[in-house]
């Protein structure tokens, strides 16, 4: 008989302990919101500072790593990293940043990512890229970028960005100010700025500052600080969220060729101290439609359907990086915060996004994890996936 020593025993203690404490973080949980109760159940970890997530048909899903890298997840929850020739620029908040699943995807299995981008290895900016995923989903073919923000800077700092699809095919861009304020009030400049570009990389001819000399053609809108969240609501209008520096977090419905301020006009203060800008409004420049002070640190937003919570269609969902929080916006007779959802889960959330069959997915950057949220006791037909 073999005689186990004090200090193997300690170690199966722990062992059997730890396995214990990740047994129960995997299970699903009830969790209690001001509207109601949920289960929140963890879908993926192991995850390096996830930063966006988008669902592919078929119960599958991908997600980016900042670092760089792009994984697959299929139906069983079977991971697979995606290889690819795009060159990611990784400097402070500069990496691989959004990933978007074109609406023609079950034809063309095409997959656009935003990332930082550095072509002489100092200077970066923001870029969008597109392929083709193969069958197998292990590597993304056929690579080409089809946006470049210009100018470059040097740092690591406001890059932006979010992806939209329209209805029409067109693809939005949030860009940030790089950390070069000034440049966001700059039409010859695409940071701080929106940008509506067509899927081959194209100016769309209707975009409000198309072949006017000394002007980009893609800007959309601009006078944007840093765009971590956009989103189309059922209208087809573009919100998006936005950084600001000491306060003045924002919202925003944009409009085509519309200045929205910054940094002339804002809603907090440098984080020196100093005031911003002119105050907070100015003539020609538009006002948010909610804004945050203090700052949250917003990330990632959607705009609800209501398919498992109809008393939250048409809700904005917005993550915080700062309170580990979501926050929950009603959209009726102008923007109103109702709820802050702070649970175990939510920690520095990144992304917040639905799936197709209603259910709310979050990315919760400090652990490293994938989450799935959905009204307690929802029926298992009304959720197909996992």
């Amino acid at each position: 008989m073999r005689i186990v020593k004090a200090p193997e025993i300690v170690v199966l203690v722990l062992a059997l302990f730890v396995a214990a404490l990740v047994a129960s973080h995997l299970e699903a949980a009830q969790r209690t919101l001001d509207s109601g109760s949920v289960t929140v159940e963890e879908i993926a970890d192991g995850l390096h500072v996830p930063w966006s997530i988008a669902f592919l048909p078929g119960c599958e899903f991908i997600v980016t790593e900042r670092r760089g890298r792009l994984y697959h997840f299929d139906s069983d929850l079977n991971r697979t990293r995606v290889n690819m020739d795009i060159k990611v620029f990784k400097k402070g908040q500069g990496g691989l940043l959004d990933v978007l699943v074109g609406r023609d995807f079950e034809t063309n299995r095409r997959v656009y990512l935003s990332y930082s981008y550095a072509p002489s290895g100092a200077a970066a900016n923001t870029a969008v890229s597109v392929g083709e995923l193969t069958p197998d989903n292990r590597t993304l073919v056929n690579t080409r970028r089809i946006f470049e923000a210009k100018p470059k800077f040097r740092g690591g700092r406001h890059f932006g960005s979010r992806l939209v699809m329209t209805a029409d095919s067109h693809l939005f861009v949030t860009v940030g100010d790089r950390g070069n304020r000034n440049s966001a009030q700059d039409l010859s400049a695409h940071n701080g700025s929106v940008i509506r570009v067509g899927t081959d990389g194209r100016v769309p001819a209707d975009n409000p500052f198309a072949g006017q000399p000394g002007r980009r053609g893609l800007i959309w809108s601009y006078g944007h600080r840093n765009a971590q969240g956009a989103a189309l609501d059922a209208e087809g209008n573009l919100w998006i969220v936005e950084h600001g520096a000491r306060g003045g977090d924002e919202i925003n419905r944009i409009i085509k060729g519309r200045n929205y301020g910054w940094p002339v006009i804002a809603y907090g203060r440098h984080y020196s101290g100093r005031s911003i800008g002119e105050g907070h409004a100015k003539p020609g420049m538009e006002q948010p439609a909610l804004y945050w002070d203090p700052s949250i640190a917003p990330s990632g937003l959607l705009v609800y359907s209501g398919k498992l919570w109809p008393l939250w269609k048409g809700n904005l969902f917005v993550g915080s990086l700062k309170f580990d929080m979501i926050s929950r916006i009603e959209m009726s007779g102008g923007l109103r915060e109702m709820e802050r959802i702070s649970l175990p889960e939510t920690q520095r959330v990144r992304d917040v996004r639905e799936a197709p069959d209603g259910s709310l997915w979050f990315l919760a950057e400090d652990l490293g994890a994938v989450f799935r949220m959905v009204p307690h006791g929802t029926p298992a037909d009304k959720l197909p996936c996992h």
